[in-house]
């Protein structure tokens, strides 16, 4: 079973690099009472998480509202639409696979600092 909790830093989404022109990388923290919290993009959210077997799923989840440059706010949506799904988890040690319906949905990697740098 994979271990979430921690911080995890999107590395890919959709099965593609981030661009260039994102600022701050979409970042998502586990903690071990079931809730999570990150940066989708742009906006902030913060919300529950649940992990069965290799299930990830996760309870209401809240943002800011903030509006952002077009790359970032195209990676926020997908990140949300991930944070809405129901996902597939594969771990390997510090790099996480989310799965949605059997595709690539995000690849992250562990970086307990992606966190501290400012939105």
């Amino acid at each position: 079973m994979a271990t979430l909790q921690g911080t995890w830093r999107f590395e890919t989404l959709g099965g593609a690099p981030l661009p260039d022109e994102v600022r701050h990388a979409p970042w998502l923290t586990f903690d071990g009472d079931g809730q999570v919290y990150g940066l989708a993009g742009v906006n902030r959210v913060r919300g529950t998480w649940q992990l069965e077997g290799s299930r990830l799923t996760f309870g209401p989840v809240v943002s800011t509202l903030m509006a952002g440059p077009d790359e970032a706010m195209a990676c926020e949506r997908q990140v949300v639409e991930l944070l809405n799904s129901a996902l597939d988890v594969h771990a390997d040690g510090d790099r996480l696979e989310l799965r949605l319906d059997g595709t690539s949905g995000a690849t992250l990697v562990r970086d307990d600092h992606a966190g501290d740098t400012p939105a």
